[in-house]
């Protein structure tokens, strides 16, 4: 775990390869949570016995929960202790390269990107890579943008 204090430290690691998570497991239970929560209970994801004769063989997470998981494998990559509020700004770019199978297994691989400054504060890209486990193409690839208030 890289613990940034300073923005200064934040700065000296833009274009850095902070490193990967541990691999966590894709259950239907949280599939399923994920759309109670977000009302998109479209069969490719819910349906176990239809997805089955599906396009995937299987059941497949919803693009944004995976998308939705980037902060949690972020914090076991980093932690940003710096002076001022921490802002999700917002996203420049998100694909989805791999349908995610559940009962597969995903990490994390997180790199700073550049650090701007701007009237508010720091700008921070972040580029996370969900990989999954014995799969050539990531489930997820996405850009975030954070704003270090000062």
């Amino acid at each position: 775990m890289r613990v940034f204090t300073s923005l200064d430290e934040v700065a000296a690691a833009a274009g850095q390869d902070l490193g990967s998570t541990d691999w966590i497991e894709i259950d239907q239970e949280r599939v399923d949570r994920f759309a109670e929560a977000t009302g998109d209970h479209q069969w490719i994801h819910v349906d176990v016995e239809r997805a089955k004769d599906g396009p995937f063989g299987g059941t497949i997470a919803h693009g944004y929960l995976t998308l939705s998981l980037v902060p949690w494998l972020g914090s076991q990559v980093f932690e940003l202790d710096t002076p001022g509020a921490k802002l999700n700004y917002g996203v420049n770019k998100v694909r989805f390269p791999a349908p995610l199978l559940v009962g597969k297994r995903v990490r994390g691989h997180v790199a700073f990107g550049e650090v701007t400054d701007v009237p508010a504060g720091t700008q921070l890209i972040i580029r996370y890579t969900v990989e999954i486990e014995g799969e050539p193409k990531p489930a997820c690839v996405a850009e975030t943008v954070v704003l270090l208030l000062s």
